[in-house]
C-alpha cells in the first residue's frame, strides 16, 4: 500500500503531528512503499494532487503486477544497447552486424546519454521524422525497428511501462524496383561469364541466395530426382565466414530444370558428399565480392543492364518462374519466403491478372444448358 505525508510536518513522541520548517521550495508531500520485494521506498512531489495521482499508480501497479521501480529505467540508452545486443546471441551473424551498425551509427549518437525512463513518444516520433529524407524509407525503417526491439525488451524487463517507440509514424515504403533478366540475357551474361556461366545460370534457375548458393555441398544435389536441398548458408561478416541455416532457418527443396541438372553433373558425380559444388578457384567458399571483381562485373559491363548484382538473378528466377506458370506458393517455397504474403509484396505484380478469366467462367457455368433460370 501507498502512503502520503505532508512534509511539512513530522510525527512527534506521542504520535502526533508536529509542524516543522518547511527549507525553501522544496518538495512537500512524500510517498511512502513497499515494493515486491519487501523494500521500503519514497518518492517526493510539490503538489498534493500529483502524489496523489502517483501513489494512485502505485496501487494498481503493485495489485495488477505491473509494478515498475522508479529507478528501473535510469540506464542509459548506450548501456542498454549494450546489454540488449549481448543478448540477441540467436541472430545470425550477419543480422547481429546489421543490428550493431545501427546502433553505433544511429542511436547512440542521438540517444547514448539519454536514460530510458526519459524516452516519450514525442522525442522518438521527432527523431524519426528528421531521418526522412536523409536515409531511405527502408533505412528509416530498419532503424526504428532496433530501437523498438530494444524498448520492447525494457519494457519485458520490467524498466518500461510501455515501449515509446510503438505508434510512430513511418515514411511510405518506397516500392523496390526490381529488375529481371529474360532467356536471353541471362544466356548472354552467363556466356560473358566463361566457366563461371553455371553459377549465373544456377543462380537465375534456382533463386537461391548467394549464401546458400557457396554452401550448397555434393550431397544435397539429387540429380535423379532433380532436387536441390537447401539446408545451410555461409555468409561474410567482417571479412570472416559464418556458417549457419538459411535466412528462414528452414530447409527447402528447389527443383532444377533438366539442363541445368546434367551441366552441374561434372561437379557432382564421383565427388565426396561434403564437397562444395561451387568452390572458389583454390577449393574454398566461393566469395560473392571475389566473384563480383573476377568475373561478374566485367560481364555485366559488356551486356548490362548497367550496375546489375548477383542478387538481382534471384529477381529474375521469382520472374521466370511466374512467367512459365507457377503459382504463388511454389515460388515461395522456391525462394523460400517465410509466408506467401511477403513474395506477393515483392512480386505480385508478375502474376498476370486472371479476374476476367474468373468472370467468364462464372458466366459460362450460369449460361449451361442445364442450370435452372428464372
Amino acid at each position: 500500500m501507498a502512503d502520503i505525508d505532508d512534509r511539512w510536518y513530522r510525527r512527534g513522541p506521542d504520535g502526533r503531528r508536529e509542524k516543522t520548517e518547511r527549507h525553501g521550495q522544496g518538495a512537500r508531500w512524500l510517498v511512502r512503499w513497499r515494493d515486491p520485494q519487501g523494500r521500503q521506498r519514497k518518492k517526493s512531489f510539490k503538489r498534493k494532487a500529483e502524489a496523489e495521482s502517483y501513489a494512485a499508480s502505485l496501487e494498481h501497479g503493485l495489485r495488477s503486477g505491473s509494478y515498475i521501480a522508479p529507478d528501473a529505467g535510469r540506464v542509459s540508452v548506450g548501456e542498454w544497447a549494450t546489454r540488449w545486443l549481448d543478448g540477441q546471441a540467436h541472430l545470425a551473424p550477419s543480422t547481429l552486424a546489421r543490428y550493431r551498425d545501427v546502433i553505433e551509427t544511429h542511436i547512440v549518437p542521438r540517444w547514448g546519454s539519454v536514460h530510458l525512463s526519459s524516452i516519450t513518444h514525442a522525442d522518438v516520433q521527432t527523431w524519426i521524422s528528421g531521418l526522412v529524407g536523409r536515409l531511405a524509407s527502408t533505412s528509416v525503417a530498419k532503424v526504428h525497428r532496433v530501437f523498438s526491439l530494444m524498448l520492447a525488451w525494457a519494457v519485458r524487463d520490467a524498466r518500461l511501462a510501455r515501449n515509446p517507440a510503438e505508434g510512430v509514424r513511418l515514411p511510405r515504403p518506397e516500392q523496390p524496383e526490381h529488375r529481371y533478366l529474360d532467356h536471353d540475357q541471362v544466356a548472354a551474361l552467363a556466356e560473358r561469364c566463361g566457366d563461371h556461366g553455371v553459377v549465373v545460370r544456377f543462380l537465375a534457375y534456382t533463386g537461391l541466395r548467394w549464401g546458400e548458393l557457396a554452401a550448397l555441398t555434393v550431397g544435397r544435389v539429387d540429380l535423379r530426382r532433380r532436387r536441390v536441398l537447401v539446408a545451410e548458408s555461409v555468409t561474410e561478416v567482417g571479412g570472416r565466414l559464418v556458417w549457419g541455416s538459411p535466412k528462414t532457418h528452414e530447409r527447402r527443396s528447389v527443383p532444377l530444370p533438366r539442363f541445368l541438372a546434367e551441366e552441374l553433373r561434372p561437379r557432382v558425380e564421383g565427388r565426396r558428399a561434403d564437397a562444395l559444388v561451387f568452390p572458389s578457384p583454390r577449393g574454398d567458399v566461393l566469395r560473392v565480392r571475389n566473384f563480383r571483381r573476377r568475373v561478374f562485373d566485367a560481364a555485366v559491363r559488356e551486356v548490362g543492364p548497367e550496375g546489375f548484382h548477383p542478387h538481382e538473378l534471384r529477381h529474375t528466377a521469382a520472374s521466370l518462374a511466374i512467367a512459365s506458370g507457377a503459382d504463388v506458393k511454389i515460388v515461395q517455397q522456391m525462394l523460400g519466403h517465410k509466408t506467401a504474403t511477403m513474395t506477393l509484396d515483392l512480386y505480385g505484380h508478375l502474376f498476370p491478372d486472371r479476374l476476367n478469366d474468373i468472370a467468364d467462367r462464372m458466366d459460362q457455368i450460369v449460361c449451361a444448358p442445364d442450370v435452372p433460370r428464372e
